[in-house]
């Protein structure tokens, strides 16, 4: 060949050459065929990876329902109005032709200048729609930025949850409506609103949620996710498992819409009308429905109870089964709505929200601590009875009060009138004097170690983010630092603090026989679909903590005290009472100082029924309360007459009854 002719000459240089250019061009060979052949695979991933993005779509929520099966907390339909801004760039590049008009431009002006025209096209066709659905709407233009710098595949929401007529209003100008869109997203429900707030908490919406159980995300949804309460602490059961979509993007990360596809394969485009490139790459699974031990008729009776001392009531209320520990009821007031946490709330909401003296998204009922009062003469007369200071040979011999306790230089005021006092007296009208005199002698280790073994100043564990532990310290870490002052101020409530779910949780003990549980908040998990529940459904069985420190001969004496309180005229008590429902209960009311000066009152009536047969405890705290008994005692009454009522109506069955043992 007249190629390799002159090789064969005696020519080390041309044949060098020669060497040269087919090493070349070998090595050129060898790297097309690894591209096109060895790494095609990995190169096809590195486009698809380039024109689609994944999309991480949050799952619905699971419900809440009471025990009775009645809906707390549900997903409801919002229809939105949705508009692709992508969709409108046609109309942006006139609009952005005619408004630069021939001048030279720099880059930041030119991006500038596109900024603003494409809010005035978006603003336009947002006023357009509001002239159509007959419903104002705004559009700042920092937002419209932000969306588009942060999430141009996404759609904009030009209107949230929109009404029947709006909806109508719409399709009938739908045609004229280019890039606009109706979709349907469920949005949590909270049917019965501020009754339910602090118990069940709210939503915080978030729209960096990008890490999945298919190991991260380039973009989410909007999602929403427990902030505190019940939706915080079942987050993994309630908010399910998202799923990922796979979106078509063109080079501005918008998303892409392929033609239509006729069923010979021939592409085809009806007015520019194409179908997403969207792909589920793996479907969301719905999240777990969950069932509280909360009675719901019960929870409204406590927060419409609570609301009628005041409009601005500060107080919660706790329900509990002293069978088992069970949360029937759990109220704070003032309350909040959860609803509005699923839209963005105002910065004057959240100013009244945050008020420093209401705090309406404070929890009282286990986030309060508060000096209990003369409601702890509960456990100041359990430790005086099991010390033996006091016995059945000296319950009814009389000690005289003369209206003040004289405890070295200090004079301790009595509320309670002057005269002579048996146990029984001093309980039901509440003697300090009785009760530190007795109480001193019983000490004041015996005092805390039996306040802490009822669970008082140690947290319940629950896992709301709503939960503080009070204050009543062991013995050991006061010896040596508290003196007889202190400690009669201890048997009169004052120097700790607990919460009101703590001291529901003492007067189950005293009403049970002794028996501290822990509260329960869950009876099940169960799945959202039905026909699964017997092999996929977690329950939670009631826990016991604790046996308290005392005989079955001073609880005795002390629940026929509780009951002389209520059901006798002279009782403290005697508000809350209710005939038939036969209440055993203890008022309190203690002060809050600030140096000797006293700044406000903390009201209590610590309550369980029937006497016989304890199956409801209802304790009630009131800050800046007059007293236990003007307050406190009848906002018990109102609870127990609602109870009252729904046993008539629903009288308990043999099962329903064992459900509780």
């Amino acid at each position: 060949m007249l190629f390799f002719d002159p090789l064969r000459e005696e020519d080390p240089r041309l044949r060098l050459l020669a060497v040269g250019i087919l090493t070349g061009l070998s090595i050129l060979l060898a790297g097309l065929w690894i591209v096109q052949i060895a790494l095609a695979h990995r190169f096809q991933t590195s486009a698809q990876n380039q024109t689609f993005r994944t999309v991480r779509l949050p799952a619905i929520r699971g419900k809440i329902l009471d025990r009775n099966g009645s809906m707390v907390a549900e997903n409801r339909p919002s229809y939105n109005l949705d508009l692709y801004i992508d969709e409108l760039r046609p109309q942006f590049e006139q609009a952005f032709t005619r408004a630069r008009a021939g001048r030279k431009l720099s880059r930041a002006q030119r991006t500038e200048l596109r900024n603003q025209v494409r809010y005035a096209v978006v603003s336009n066709t947002v006023q357009y729609v509001a002239g159509a659905l007959q419903t104002p709407i705004t559009l700042a233009e920092p937002e419209l930025r932000r969306h588009h710098n942060q999430w141009p595949y996404r759609p904009l929401v030009v209107l949230a949850n929109l009404g029947p007529q709006q909806i109508a209003r719409f399709l009938e100008q739908a045609p004229a409506c280019p890039g606009l869109e109706l979709e349907i997203q469920p949005v949590r429900f909270y049917p019965h609103g501020p009754a339910v707030s602090h118990l069940l908490g709210y939503l915080t919406r978030d729209d960096f949620a990008l890490e999945d159980e298919q190991g991260g995300c380039n973009y989410s949804l909007p999602s929403y996710q427990g902030a505190v309460g019940m939706e915080y602490a079942l987050e993994s059961d309630l908010g399910g498992k998202a799923g990922v979509k796979l979106v078509s993007v063109n080079s501005l990360s918008y998303r892409e819409a392929w033609p239509r596809q006729p069923a010979d394969g021939k592409a085809i485009d009806h007015d520019g009308v194409g179908t997403l490139a969207e792909t589920i790459f793996a479907s969301a699974e719905p999240g777990q429905n969950v069932v509280l031990t909360v009675d719901l008729a019960i929870q409204k009776a406590a927060a419409a109870a609570l609301r009628t001392v005041g409009a601005n009531v500060r107080g919660a209320l706790v329900v509990l089964d002293p069978r088992n520990g069970d949360v029937l009821a759990l109220a704070s007031a003032p309350a909040y709505d959860p609803n509005e946490f699923v839209a963005p709330v105002s910065r004057a909401r959240w100013e009244q929200l945050n008020d420093p003296k209401l705090r309406p998204m404070f929890n009282r009922a286990t986030q309060g601590a508060y000096p209990p009062g003369s409601s702890y003469k509960i456990i100041t007369a359990l430790a005086c009875l099991e010390s033996g200071v006091l016995n059945p040979a000296n319950l009814e011999t009389p000690l005289y009060n003369p209206g003040f306790y004289q405890l070295g230089r200090r004079t301790i005021r009595d509320l309670a009138e002057p005269g002579y006092y048996d146990f029984r007296r001093a309980f039901k009208r509440s003697s300090n004097t009785y009760f530190i005199h007795y109480g001193l002698k019983a000490g004041r280790e015996r005092l805390l170690e039996l306040g802490r073994s009822a669970g008082l100043g140690q947290t319940n564990g629950l896992p709301t983010r709503q939960e503080v532990s009070g204050w009543v310290p062991p013995p050991d870490q006061v010896r040596g630092l508290w003196n007889d002052g202190n400690t009669a101020n201890l048997c009169i409530g004052q120097e700790i603090t607990v919460t009101p779910l703590q001291m529901a949780v003492l007067t189950a003990a005293v009403a049970n026989g002794g028996l501290v549980y822990y509260p329960r908040l869950v009876l099940r998990v169960e799945p959202p679909e039905p026909g699964l529940e017997e092999t996929q459904t977690n329950y939670f069985e009631p826990r016991l903590r604790a046996l308290l420190p005392a005989r079955p001969a001073s609880l005795d004496i002390v629940r026929a005290a509780m009951l002389a309180d209520v059901e006798e005229s002279d009782g403290t008590g005697h508000a809350a009472r209710v005939p038939g429902m036969y209440i055993c209960g203890k008022t309190g009311t203690a002060q809050i100082t600030q140096g000797r000066a006293v700044v406000d009152h903390i009201s209590w009536f610590a309550s369980f029924a029937p006497c016989d047969e304890p199956r409801y405890v209802v304790v009630v705290m009131v800050e800046s309360g007059s007293s236990g008994g003007h307050i406190c005692a009848p906002v018990a009454r109102r609870v127990y007459e609602a109870i009252q009522r729904r046993l008539k109506a629903n009288p308990p069955t043999s099962a329903a009854v064992a459900r509780h043992d």
